[in-house]
């Protein structure tokens, strides 16, 4: 790192457990905030229950495989509305946000 920080500024996102205590004993603050991994994980087991029925189905090639993959994240992100986004697809309420 080039800059300099305090350490009173740092940000620890932690699982809980030993993980608070750990922190208490030298002095740091935690928060037990489970939302943004909530949300990873929910991707996570999305992506693999996918990967599961794709396995169950395909029995096509390496690059069918590619193109079927690369038209499930297209549709994924720019055409299926997410309940959390307000009914937007990904790519539209991150350009809303202006994030792109």
């Amino acid at each position: 790192m080039k800059e300099e920080h305090r350490i009173s500024d740092a940000e620890f996102l932690v699982d809980g457990m030993g993980y608070l205590t750990a922190l208490a004993k030298t002095d740091l603050l935690g928060d037990l905030n489970y939302s943004e991994r909530n949300i990873v994980e929910k991707l996570f087991q999305t992506y693999t229950m996918r990967i599961g029925r794709f396995h169950e189905t395909w029995n096509g090639s390496q690059p069918s495989a590619e193109r079927w993959l690369t038209a499930d994240t297209a549709y994924y992100n720019h055409l299926r509305s997410h309940q959390a986004l307000e009914n937007q697809p990904p790519i539209e309420a991150l350009e809303q946000e202006g994030s792109i």
